[in-house]
């Protein structure tokens, strides 16, 4: 056969493979039987073995083939993907449309695009000239794992997209999930094996997913359905979620067929019900429903908030309870400090896994519920993840039940323990020593506008403190480049350079130092009132609070949490470590003299500055006597406007805040 011909063969069988994959997987609608299938796979795989040369990468016959991984990279998203708002009950969804409603200024019903929430694992997927290049978890959002030859072995999954009316870049986003009969028989599978079995589906999925053999990968029934779209370049998609959902199911993805469109907030309670009444029936794993805003042009005009969208929001189903006995309470010290108890409970299989421990989230939890060791409680997964106490099965009380009382000492590292009238959560004083803040309190310590400690992220602090080297930020001055270039990606000359950025913060403004000193409710401003009303550190270790209360912006909450936070002896410990080290505070660099025509007046700061970076802006202006907010509104005095300055440009001319340059503000300075 002429070479041309057995191009145009090996052509026309990967266009019917894949033909009959989208009918198979995203219509339900297979065409032809599993074994004429088998056979035109077998005669594209003998074709392509005897024509080596012809293969491409999104041949039917390459989704598994790459060796074993060694561990996965990271992965940058192209658009951070959003986590989404709950809501438990029909009147907070109610606040949810009435948030929206109010938002676009209408009173009109709004449709919504609604779909199940799987219970499964996100995962963006780019296409680009319509082939597949790379797949991530969701991660943190910003940052995921790359799995993309993992990804390859879904069948659900198109190596290429269907058709030649495609983006140039398309990202799919998508749940990847094992369904429950695939699920039932790995587990059946792993019992006659003497292996272990796993406890849900939607550990199954995360579990095979990450395999770090794509081979093993192959083997499990993963499945996935897409939910919509992130970055696409050269292509203009449909103006509705639920057209784009549409499209995208024309190029070869799955998307779940219990999707549809309602309106109103009613049409998404009756959505809600019916699926919850359905949800054993379903194939696959579900806990909640999701509603989105339909219209691509509203969802715009909503925007976002934080990590979440505002158009959009997951409705949780009730979570599935079991009734236990709490056998003893201990008290788990967070990062922050906060002290939150934790109930050890009779070992009860909730909701696919087997509970031993709750959390009772606070003390005025604890009394709400009126929670003792030894009750009978009626244990829940709150949106099928975390284990609480929901209740006290009162009927099933003994008389030898016993209180619970919150710790007058740190069970971490001894500190006092403290709780502020009208707050729920108890917290350790000790934050300059307790070991299970120090990761927290060292990261702070380091951060830019604390010391300012260039080259010491997040992952290293991490990696310092697992390798022991530092337990308070006062060893920080006892590093030598030795032990730091010991460290993984770590060599000498980033070692060097560490260790001379340490040397470099040893001469801080006093009020950098008082800010990196972690103090509860002490913020860069208050820190720099606290540091020009005293002028020593000495001088306000031995402050009271009615002196503290002197204070600009210091009132007695705040007074109180400095006043704790000092008479710690740990923590005088640390800080006279910290002066042993060589810590010296430097003048400050700009005048204290107040300016009167400044003095109380609101600044905002956006965009890129040329004369001056935006924390040299912030010292000028706050030792005017000014403040310095991160976000605009009417009260609002002088945007400090840089280039590329944004949103908060519109919104300061919208509200008719002054907007100035950096020139300008030297004028007011002068």
């Amino acid at each position: 056969m002429a070479k041309d011909n057995i191009q145009h063969k090996i052509d026309d069988l990967r266009q019917q493979l894949r033909r009959h994959s989208y009918l198979y997987y995203v219509l339900d609608d297979p065409e032809i039987s599993d074994s004429e299938y088998d056979r035109l796979y077998r005669e594209l795989e003998q074709l392509e073995k005897e024509h080596p040369e012809l293969i491409t990468s999104d041949s039917p016959t390459q989704r598994v083939g790459a060796t074993p991984l060694k561990s996965f990279s990271q992965v940058q998203h192209l658009m951070p993907m959003l986590s989404l708002d709950n809501v438990f009950s029909e009147n907070e969804l109610q606040a949810f449309y009435k948030r929206i409603q109010d938002r676009l200024g209408t009173d009109n019903t709004v449709e919504f695009a609604v779909e199940p929430k799987l219970d499964g694992l996100a995962v963006s997927i780019v296409y680009e000239n319509g082939e597949l290049v790379r797949a991530a978890t969701r991660g943190d959002g910003t940052t995921g794992e790359d799995i993309t030859q993992n990804i390859r072995t879904l069948h659900s999954v198109p190596l290429r997209l269907l058709g030649d009316d495609f983006p140039d870049v398309l990202e799919v986003r998508g749940e990847v999930f094992m369904p429950k009969a695939g699920f039932d028989e790995l587990n059946r599978l792993a019992r006659e094996k003497g292996e272990k079995t796993f406890v849900n589906p939607r550990n199954a999925a995360a579990g095979s997913l990450r395999q770090l053999d794509p081979g093993i990968t192959a083997k499990r029934p993963l499945a996935m359905y897409c939910y919509g779209a992130g970055i696409v370049e050269g292509y203009d998609l449909p103006g509705k979620h639920s057209e784009i959902l549409q499209q995208i199911k024309r190029w070869g993805f799955p998307v779940c067929s219990e999707s549809k469109v309602v309106e109103g907030v009613q049409g998404c309670v009756e959505f809600y019900e019916t699926l919850l009444n359905n949800r054993d029936r379903l194939a696959y794993d579900i806990d909640g429903v999701v509603y989105k805003v339909n219209q691509i042009a509203l969802q715009n005009k909503l925007g976002f908030v934080a990590r979440a969208p505002r158009w959009a929001i997951a409705h949780k189903f009730p979570a599935q309870e079991e009734i236990t006995t709490i056998l003893d309470v201990d008290f788990q010290v967070g990062r922050t400090g906060a002290l939150t108890p934790v109930a050890r409970l009779e070992p009860v299989f909730v909701g696919g896994v087997t509970v031993s421990n709750a959390t009772l989230h606070n003390m005025d939890e604890v009394r709400r519920k009126d929670i003792h060791i030894g009750d009978k409680v009626i244990v829940r997964r709150a949106g099928d993840v975390i284990p609480e106490v929901a209740r006290v099965v009162m009927s099933l009380r003994s008389s030898d039940v016993r209180q619970i009382h919150l710790p007058k000492q740190c069970p971490v590292c001894g500190s006092d323990v403290e709780q502020t009238e009208g707050e729920a959560v108890a917290r350790c004083s000790g934050g300059l020593f307790c070991k299970a803040q120090r990761t927290e309190a060292i990261k702070h310590y380091a951060s830019r506008k604390a010391m300012d400690i260039d080259g010491l992220g997040d992952k290293l602090v991490e990696q310092l403190v697992e390798a022991g080297l530092i337990n308070t930020v006062a060893d920080l001055y006892r590093l030598n480049v030795g032990e730091v270039a010991a460290l993984e990606r770590m060599g000498e000359k980033s070692a060097s350079n560490l260790i001379e950025a340490i040397t470099v913060s040893l001469q801080p403004t006093l009020a950098r130092f008082i800010y990196a000193l972690g103090i509860r409710e002490v913020g860069e401003t208050t820190a720099l009132n606290l540091a020009n009303a005293f002028e020593s550190l000495d001088a306000l270790i031995k402050s009271d609070e009615e002196s503290l209360q002197q204070v600009p912006d210091v009132g007695p909450v705040v007074a109180q949490h400095v006043v704790k936070f000092f008479s710690q002896q740990h923590n005088v410990d640390v800080i006279k470590q910290l002066l042993d080290a060589g810590i010296r505070f430097k003048q400050r660099a700009v005048s204290a003299v107040v300016n009167e025509q400044l003095n109380g007046k609101t600044f905002v700061i956006t965009g890129t500055l040329h004369s001056m970076t935006r924390d040299q802006a912030k010292d000028k202006i706050q030792a005017a006597g000014a403040k310095v907010s991160s976000s605009i509104s009417a009260k609002t005095d002088y945007l400090l406007a840089g280039e590329k300055a944004g949103s908060k440009l519109s919104k300061a001319e919208q509200l008719g805040v002054k907007v100035i340059n950096e020139q300008q503000l030297e004028v007011l300075l002068q």
